[in-house]
């Protein structure tokens, strides 16, 4: 329920306003998509321009109301939702959506916070070239949201983070200032670098309203291959010979493991699947290059093959197949949503570690209790997905007196061997204990001198990854 305070503030800002720029918030954007969260909201701005953002942010900053900005709402750990304290107002970037130019020569393209990877896709491969960020809900994330959580996806192999693809940024900051950033260069060395300290703070320094993206060449020609492995060693050790082999041409290399595959079955029995019955682990692996990719990866499997790294395999033999092999790996996270996860699990560990943090997590978990574990997630850069779910015929609720233990478990093991407890989905609200009891202490505390500095009154993003 609105106070006075509120109903004033909403007045004031509807008056600030072009008409239509602020409406009651919609369910959709009160609750997160794990079903976990839900947030509270005193009304959601829908500004059309940065000047628009500017006149919300000084206008909250004048009557210290806290913002949080809102983007796709793809995001797994609470970043967007803001379930106590004060009514916040919902900045939402939906209507900034304009891709302002493409510079197909000089490979870069600016698009405004609100615009859908897909749709920045497209316009890349209009213009001949190709912006590689991919991930599962590009239908639906925007670029301020995966610029603010510097997402990963399943090209980091080669083209990196977030942070990679973006050269220049357009930010309005907590006092309403706008920093107009959207530089061009790859070389920029005047001073403090700004752009990488705002991309992966979630909407806690200032509220991105445009970005310079980078684009790249479209290769030539695309391959893919399913190859049945061994195990998680013998899985790096095949990244290890196809690197050797194939340079830069590797786009992505995924694991993907059997249980991943029973879900599939139990969820969607409708969806071909590539191997019956399902082998323990296989790997995903796209390549990009200028020649036809399928007898390297021939050639491949046949020297993996006799180094005793793959048991079985699939080679796409055109594009449609290929699509095929991407729709088994992205339709994993629908299954898991729907058998119901007890804890989930975002994290990294070093290339060397992946499979010793494979083959002692499962047993440590075992300790708390039975469950099923789907493992899959980016070999290449070391982030897996390690989700733990329900014995078949049995409910996640019936565990939630155990998820602080699992999560502790498989967190504690990830510190342990140097690694990250957060690889792409960020810290949100989800993980701020998290970071505090892992993230190191002199870190911690410039985090809070920057935060303090740039967002004094603390109203951008209360309670995200910093406690407010």
């Amino acid at each position: 329920m609105l106070n006075d305070a509120d109903t004033t503030f909403l007045s004031a800002l509807e008056g600030a306003l072009p008409p239509g720029r602020l409406r009651a918030p919609g369910a959709q954007e009160l609750e997160e998509p794990r079903g976990r969260w839900q947030g509270r909201a005193a009304a959601v701005a829908m500004p059309a321009t940065t000047a628009e953002v500017s006149v919300i942010l000084r206008a909250a900053h004048s009557a210290r109301v806290g913002v949080v900005p809102y983007a796709g709402g793809t995001g797994l750990v609470g970043g967007q939702v803001m379930g106590e304290g004060a009514l916040p107002l919902l900045l939402s970037v939906e209507r900034l959506n304009r891709i302002r130019d493409i510079d197909a020569a000089g490979g870069t393209m600016v698009a405004e916070a609100g615009c859908i990877l897909a749709q920045v896709q497209a316009a890349a491969a209009d213009a001949g070239r190709l912006f590689p960020l991919s991930l599962g809900s590009e239908g639906s994330a925007r670029i301020g949201g995966l610029l603010g959580t510097n997402a990963g996806g399943t090209g980091v192999l080669r083209w990196g983070n977030m942070r990679d693809l973006c050269l220049g940024l357009e930010v309005v900051m907590a006092d309403g200032q706008v920093w107009h950033g959207l530089k061009r260069l790859r070389k920029n060395n005047m001073g403090y670098d700004l752009r990488n300290l705002v991309i992966g703070s979630e909407g806690t320094l200032g509220v991105i309203t445009a970005a310079t993206l980078r684009l790249f060449p479209r290769p030539a020609q695309t391959g893919a291959a399913l190859m049945v492995v061994p195990g998680p060693d013998a899985a790096l050790a095949l990244l290890s010979m196809a690197q050797a082999r194939l340079g830069e041409g590797i786009s992505a290399f995924e694991l993907i493991s059997g249980m991943g595959l029973q879900f599939l079955a139990e969820t969607m029995p409708d969806l071909r699947r590539p191997f019956d019955p399902a082998p323990d682990w296989m790997v995903l692996i796209d390549l990009g290059m200028t020649e036809d990719p399928a007898p390297a990866l021939e050639a491949l499997f046949e020297e993996a093959a006799e180094a005793g790294l793959v048991e079985d395999g699939l080679i796409a033999q055109s594009e449609a197949q290929r699509a095929q092999f991407w729709k088994i790996r992205e339709t994993i996270p629908e299954a898991n949503r729907r058998i119901g996860g007890v804890s989930n699990h975002d994290i990294s560990v070093p290339l060397a570690k992946v499979p010793e943090f494979i083959d002692r997590a499962g047993p440590l978990l075992a300790e708390i209790g039975a469950f099923r574990i789907n493992c899959f997630g980016h070999l290449g850069d070391g982030n897996l997905h390690y989700n733990i779910f329900p014995l078949q015929g049995h409910s996640r609720a019936e565990h939630d007196n155990q998820r602080d233990a699992i999560k502790a478990c498989v967190h504690d093991l990830t510190h342990e061997l140097g690694g990250s407890v957060s690889a792409e989905h960020g810290i949100g609200r989800l993980k701020v204990g998290d970071l505090e009891r892992y993230g190191d202490p002199v870190a911690l505390a410039a985090m809070r001198a920057i935060k303090g500095a740039l967002d004094p009154l603390g109203i951008l993003n209360p309670g995200a990854v910093l406690r407010a």
